[in-house]
């Protein structure tokens, strides 16, 4: 636990490296807790960051704070993703989509921004078990446009826990039917 104080008897409690990733950047904790898979249950937003080389740096980073997801601090970012979670759990949908190799959604996109697309768009969106987009369809009438996660630099993950996600879900067949009638987006392989 180089660079880190010690604690009291919450060091008995394994540390985890946990990132909520908000897509230009993340936000990156040490966290007490008896599994990572307590973690993931609590708060919203969140993966436990296993990768030997991201724990590393980590360990390196005298920095990064450490706290028990026993005692969050109440206005700490992690507490307000606790307080997601706990507002999620109940509600239908909860946590359906965990533990499955793969997910397809229809997501819309609607932008009233200046700049976004004139017409709402929906989006097909193949997901891994980490919740994070492998694959994605972007409907059309011509068919659309289909690419996959190499052509996007930013995927944070989509929080498999979250009752919304559920009522977007698809069947796998709707997703492959619709990738074999999209074209490849511009830079992408047939």
């Amino acid at each position: 636990m180089t660079g880190h104080p010690p604690m009291g008897p919450s060091d008995a409690r394994p540390r985890h490296l946990v990132l909520h990733d908000y897509g230009m950047g993340g936000l990156w904790w040490w966290v007490r807790a008896g599994s990572a898979r307590e973690i993931t249950d609590a708060c919203a937003e969140v993966e436990v960051v296993t990768d030997p080389g991201a724990v590393r740096r980590a360990e390196a980073d005298a920095s990064l704070e450490e706290v028990d997801l026993a005692a969050l601090p109440a206005d700490s970012v992690l507490a307000g993703l606790r307080a997601r979670r706990d507002a999620q759990r109940g509600r239908p949908g909860f946590g359906a989509l965990v533990g499955r190799e793969r997910v397809y959604l229809r997501m819309p996109f609607r932008d009233d921004a200046a700049g976004g697309p004139p017409d709402p768009v929906d989006y097909l969106l193949e997901l891994g078990p980490d919740g994070r987009w492998i694959r994605q369809v972007e409907l059309a009438p011509d068919g659309g446009l289909r690419m996959s996660a190499d052509d996007w630099p930013i995927n944070p993950p989509f929080d498999l826990y979250d009752p919304e996600l559920a009522g977007l879900e698809i069947d796998a067949r709707t997703f492959e039917d619709s990738w074999r009638r999209a074209r490849p987006a511009p830079g992408e392989d047939g």
